[in-house]
Parts: C-alpha cells; structure tokens; sequence
C-alpha cells in the first residue's frame, strides 16, 4: 500500500528523510541503460573514434572525384562501388555471422579496412592516383563492410542484455549519427589543411580505437550455433525463408528497399549541391552533411527517450514523411541556410524512422537467424544504394540535381503513404503469424 510522504515516519518517530535524487550517471543510465554494460561502453568510444574516421574518408573520397573529374555521375559512381558488395556479399557475410565468432570476425575486418584507407591515403599523398584507382579501392572496402557490418549489428545481442538491446541498438545508430555530425565538418577543413590523402590517413589511424576496444572486450560464446557443415546457400536460403514468412521483418525490409534507393541517395550529391548550387569550398560542404547529421542524432535520442511511449509504426510512417517533404523543401532552397535547415529536419525523420526499424527488427528476430537476417536487412539498405547512386547520379547530370533529389523524396513520400494505408492489414498478418507459432 502506497503511505503518504506527509504521514511516513522513521522508526525514532522522526519524519522519514528525503529520498536522494538520482545523480547524473543514474538518469543517464536510466535513459540508455546500455551504457551499465563495460563492454558496451567500450564498444561506444572505440566505434565513434573509428565512424568518424569513417566519414572522414567518405567526404574526402567523394570530394577528390568531384575535383578530378568535374561529373555528378562518377561521384555517383564512386559511392556506388563502395556499396556495391554490400549487394552481393552480404548474405554470405550473414552465414559467417551466425557461424563464426563475431568477435574476431571484427577484428579481421576493422584490420582489414584500416590496411585499405592507409594504402588509398598513401597513393593519393604521392600524387599517383586515378580515379580507377579510387574505385578499387573502394569496391574492396565495401567486401570487407559486407561481412562488418552484420556482424556489428549481431555482435550487440552478446555485449548487453536483452533487456537493454533496444537502448543499445539506438545508441549503435547514435554513434553513426553523431559520427556524421563531427566526421564531415572534420572533413571539410581537414581537406583544405592536410589534402584528401591526409584525410585518408587519418580514417587508417582510427580504426586503432575500435580494435583496441574489442581487444579489451570480453563476452561469453552464444549459446546456440548453425550447424558448421551446413551448405552456405542452404543457411541462406534458410535466413531468406524466415524473413520473408515473418510479416513485421518482411515489411520493413520491402520498405526500406524504397527508401534505401530513391531516399539515401540524396547524400552522395552533396558534394555537388555544395560547389555548383551554392558555391562552397569543401568547409561549407561540410555543414551540409553535418546538418543531416545532427538532425540524424537528434532523431535517434528521440527514439531512445521515447521507447515505449509512441507507437513502432507511427514512428516510421511519421519519421520518413518528415524526411521526404524536409528533402522536397531543401531542393528549392536558395540559401544555404534555409537549406542546412531543412537538412537538419530531414535527418530527424529519416534516422527516427530507421532507428526504430533496426530496433524493432533486432528485437523481433530469433537469435540463431540474426546474422543471416541482418544481412539481408543491410544488404536491402546498403546494397540497394548503389542503384539509388546510379539513378540520382544519371538524373543529376541531364536533368539538374534538384530535380533528381525532388523526384526521388517524392517515390518516398508515395511509399510512405502506402504502407500507411495499409498498417492494419500488416496487424492483422502479425497476429496471425504470432497465433500460428504459439
């Protein structure tokens, strides 16, 4: 029975004392309760130093073939061999996900792109580099991203509880996000300090973070494995049998094939909105990606403090409309102020959106098929990039970049308004789904 502040008494007939107030590591605690696992907090500094690199290198890269050519469509290109693989590895990287141990998966891979950025940095600080050479390079970062990638997203589920993986997950897209906020304006005015190879360099160096952290790391083994000598295509065909007959995954990830292809698509001419629309150097390319990504943040805090409180589905609907008529509103924009502005609200609805449909999709999923569906997850939204890149890139140089931007966040828009008019049917599928495996 609850007693009345006023009426409590300690045992000497005093009045009880004040309870004390949480301090400031129990409310942050209390809001991303992933960070009481050691292994996630050390995961979190390793990983951001790395992703920061990371963007260091991806606006270097998009900015040196833009300087070296002249043409929306190769910088098109080039993004598109980085995600290419992503397309047609990423099942396999799903198998050795959910067949090898996660742990020294990813430290064969940060090794593996540390090794890549520094040989890229290197080439272009000599002088020697071409643009075939970038597009290697680039191609091969993406083979190792395709095994990475899946297995950061399934190595999660064994540094924190389940109870916290839904913070950790929305902490993971943080990192990404936050990452995209510091790594471009880094970028920026490191290329115009330092070059496009010091850039480089310096994404080589970080990836020492990361493998530092997961060498300090220390997990137990998962409890279950797939058998060692099944057939690689039979785990595959396994993985895409489960998504497809689970209603909720297999709707996100029809979804995000849209999205991934006509809405991130938008990034990768930035570059190119920066120096002919607005006409930036490479700092003020800079604030562009750096506004979508802090709005990005925002959007995945969002997600994290609200858990709970709002409805899955409202805030993906909800979160990609934002995204598609904030991205409408930004190809009209005349100053690159308004157009940071619109940017910024941009990044809120698509990472509120994404945020909640990798959350949702990691919470839903059984554990013995989380590699395999999480490839197929990211190969979706990263591997279907590429085409995204290609189209914008090909509309961009005939028809003008605002227009290629404005056609693809209205496809998106079109997408959204659909899945909407159709949530209830999704229910009632997964009611039923969830009937038949009870």
């Amino acid at each position: 029975m609850n007693v009345p502040a006023e009426d409590s008494a300690s045992d000497d007939g005093n009045p009880a004392p004040e309870p004390v107030p949480p301090g400031m590591k129990e409310k942050v605690l209390s809001a991303f309760p992933a960070f009481r696992s050691r292994n996630f907090r050390l995961y979190f500094i390793g990983q951001i130093v790395s992703m920061i690199g990371t963007w260091l290198q991806m606006v270097a890269q998009g900015w040196l073939v833009l300087e070296m050519t002249g043409s929306a469509f190769w910088v098109g290109v080039t993004a598109a061999a980085s995600s290419l693989p992503t397309l047609f590895l990423s099942l396999f990287g799903g198998v050795i996900v959910d067949r090898y141990n996660r742990k020294t998966i990813l430290l064969w891979t940060q090794s593996a792109s540390m090794m890549l950025a520094l040989v890229l940095g290197a080439v272009t600080l000599s002088g020697t580099v071409t643009l075939a050479v970038i597009m290697v390079m680039a191609f091969l970062l993406g083979c190792v991203a395709a095994v990475a990638t899946p297995a950061i997203q399934a190595f999660l589920s064994e540094m924190v509880e389940r109870s916290e993986l839904h913070s950790a997950v929305a902490l993971n897209a943080a990192i990404f996000n936050a990452s995209r906020v510091i790594g471009p304006a880094i970028a920026g005015l490191m290329i115009a300090w330092i070059g496009t190879g010091g850039a480089f360099m310096v994404n080589g160096l970080s990836y020492l973070a990361v493998i530092a952290a997961l060498l300090a790391i220390r997990t137990a083994p998962p409890l279950t494995k797939p058998e060692a000598h099944q057939p690689p295509l039979q785990s595959i065909r396994e993985g895409i049998v489960y998504t497809w007959e689970h209603p909720v995954i297999r709707t996100i990830v029809l979804f995000v094939s849209v999205v991934s292809i006509f809405g991130w698509s938008f990034m990768s001419m930035l570059p190119v909105v920066a120096k002919q629309t607005f006409g930036m150097g490479s700092d003020g390319m800079g604030y562009l990606f750096s506004a979508f990504g802090l709005g990005s943040l925002s959007g995945t805090v969002l997600v994290s403090m609200s858990s709970g409180k709002i409805r899955s589905s409202m805030m993906v609907i909800g979160g990609i409309l934002t995204f598609s008529i904030a991205l409408g509103a930004f190809t009209f924009a005349t100053d690159e102020r308004i157009a940071m502005g619109f940017l910024f609200i941009a990044g809120i609805g698509m990472l509120s959106a994404f945020a909640t449909m990798t959350a949702t999709v990691q919470r839903l999923v059984e554990d013995r098929y989380r590699g395999r569906v999480m490839s197929i997850y990211l190969m979706v939204l990263m591997g279907f990039m590429p085409l995204g890149n290609l189209q914008v890139g090909f509309l961009s140089e005939h028809f003008g970049t605002a227009l290629a931007i404005r056609i693809g966040s209205v496809v998106v828009l079109l997408a959204t308004l659909f899945l909407f008019s159709y949530r209830k049917d999704i229910q009632s599928a997964w009611n039923d789904y969830r009937a038949a495996g009870a």
